[in-house]
């Protein structure tokens, strides 16, 4: 679109981590200084911080590219484990052999302490990375703790880096942790860029992205001004950048200046006063339950048969659209907006639903066993949340600094539907975006039987669910196999992925899952997806 108007060949200001616009300023160096020299230090763990947008993924990259041919190294992106969980899934980054069955803390450290050992003779080096580690708890990080135990005469046998946002060094100061906090080695916080290094930023950009020798697109009180409103962070310049390229674009200029920089910041991360900061207050409103609840009877908006409060007309408070359950016109969340607004399940599924609670911190630890199972994820687009086509929880953070979160229950347009105290409120996603910190959660009803991944020679009922899924996207009168996974059904699995786009590796994931119900149910509403759920919570 703008591009070529500014001799561009493609978009400089993505928020998608491409390799070729690494930039490195100089705490970018620090930092990665920092984590090599932890990583030959010996064992023990090496601590890297930062706000959300920093850069911390920059460094882990380049971290990766940098690391001996030695090293063998595991990452876990997902933390949100129990202690077992998390041995699992390092002796599976590990590919190591163990039985799923009879796993339990000790057979599984035991099986890691074989692989150190070994690596150890073979002189290889041994590093655990953790990324998101603020969201680890404390019995958690005390086992990762223990993993240092494992050690020889000369050196620890496990290097461990845990990387997160600023709140996991305040968790480590915790006294219930210093045995830890005590063992860390090497630390760096990741601090936003200064003024000269965000200019240096936005015209590294344009040039890896063709800007001709000698433009000069951003003038100085422009570069100050993106400074000024993203404070230094390379997320937060990238979205701001980016809108700067538009209106210059909109209004045929090819210089920016300080003005159009302060509105382009106003469109992109929200303008005073009107922040996500606000909506937090009155949409902070579900327990692990409730999420579920509002997934299954979200278009009657009841609760335990009482109707959500009506909105108040003398309000200022400003609201785009709002739903009002009382007011018989729901034309708001039509079968257009993928809703239906019709009491069709059962109100066990709001159970622990109120209008005044937070939700809770532990919303992703209380599944246990259920089929029910919570998601935490990270993104840096509206996009992939879209995609999943169901309910989700915002993780925000004000700009008071105070956590707190959205219920988005479902999109239309470039706005989503929220759940407040006035009703169903649509709010634009650019009120929501400055606040929200990249995390959201949502529940997944899995197949009986899942493990995280299905591949050729697995059996059991998520297979036959899997291959009754194909059958009715395909119009099929029966489904290409009954409970194992085939030759064939990894052909059709990879074909899928093909049109999605993804990796055609022929296992199925989370990811697959999700998009092949999508494609089944297309228009279906919600609150019918999960009658199989429902069922399935009457009977526990």
């Amino acid at each position: 679109m703008y591009h070529s108007y500014f001799g561009l060949s493609e978009s400089p200001f993505s928020i998608a981590v491409n390799p070729r616009y690494l930039f490195m300023s100089a705490r970018h160096r620090d930092a990665l200084a920092h984590l090599l020299y932890g990583v030959g230090s010996g064992g023990g763990f090496i601590l890297l911080t930062g706000e959300v947008g920093t850069g911390k993924t920059t460094i882990n990259r380049a971290l990766l590219a940098q690391l001996p041919d030695n090293v063998d190294l595991a990452i876990i992106l997902n933390p949100a484990l129990s202690a077992t969980e998390l041995l699992a899934a390092v002796c599976d980054e590990f590919a190591l052999e163990y039985s799923a069955e009879s796993s339990s803390l000790k057979t599984l450290t035991d099986c890691l302490h074989h692989f150190l050992l070994s690596n150890f003779k073979r002189g290889r080096k041994t590093v655990l990375m953790i990324d998101e580690a603020q969201h680890l708890d404390f019995e958690v990080l005390e086992q990762i703790r223990l993993l240092t135990n494992l050690e020889t005469d000369e050196e620890k046998l496990l290097q461990i880096i845990l990387i997160g946002q600023p709140e996991l060094a305040a968790k480590l100061a915790r006294p219930e942790l210093r045995q830890l906090n005590q063992r860390i080695t090497a630390r760096y916080n990741l601090e936003p860029l200064n003024r000269q290094e965000t200019g240096a930023y936005i015209n590294h950009r344009l040039s890896v992205a063709g800007l001709p020798p000698g433009h000069d697109i951003f003038s100085s009180a422009a570069i100050q001004e993106v400074h000024k409103q993203s404070g230094g962070v390379p997320r937060l310049i990238n979205l701001v950048c980016e809108r700067v390229l538009l209106g210059a674009y909109g209004k045929d200029q090819n210089r920016v200046g300080r003005g159009l920089v302060r509105a382009a910041a106003q469109e992109a991360l929200g303008s005073p006063g009107e922040s996500a900061a606000g909506l937090t207050r009155w949409t902070a409103i579900i327990g692990v339950a409730a999420l579920v609840g509002i997934t299954a009877v979200l278009g009657a908006v009841f609760l335990n048969g009482q109707q959500l409060p009506q909105v108040q007309r003398d309000s200022k408070e400003p609201v785009i659209a709002v739903v009002e359950p009382s007011s018989g016109d729901q034309r708001g969340l039509s079968n257009a907006e993928g809703f239906q607004l019709e009491n069709t399940v059962a109100n066990r599924w709001l159970w622990q639903l109120t209008l005044d609670d937070p939700v809770r911190e532990d919303f992703c630890m209380r599944n246990g066993t259920s089929s029910v199972m919570c998601v935490r994820e990270r993104s840096d687009t509206w996009d992939e949340l879209v995609a999943l086509n169901r309910p989700v929880v915002l993780d925000t953070r004000g700009q008071d600094k105070f956590s707190s979160s959205i219920l988005i229950v479902g999109f239309a347009d470039r706005a989503a539907w929220t759940i407040s105290p006035r009703g169903v409120v649509k709010v634009p996603l650019i009120k929501l975006a400055g606040d929200w910190t990249g995390a959201y959660r949502y529940l997944w009803l899995a197949p009986p039987g899942w493990n995280g991944s299905l591949g050729v020679g697995d059996s059991g009922p998520a297979v036959a669910e899997l291959a009754e899924l194909f059958a009715k996207l395909d119009g099929q009168s029966e489904a290409i196999t009954t409970n194992v996974f085939t030759p064939f059904l990894e052909t059709r699995v990879k074909l899928f992925q093909r049109s999605l786009g993804l990796l055609e590796d022929g296992v199925v994931t989370r990811q697959v899952l999700l998009a092949l119900d999508n494609e089944v149910n297309p228009g279906q509403p919600l609150n019918q997806r999960l009658e199989r759920a429902d069922m399935i919570m009457a009977a526990q």
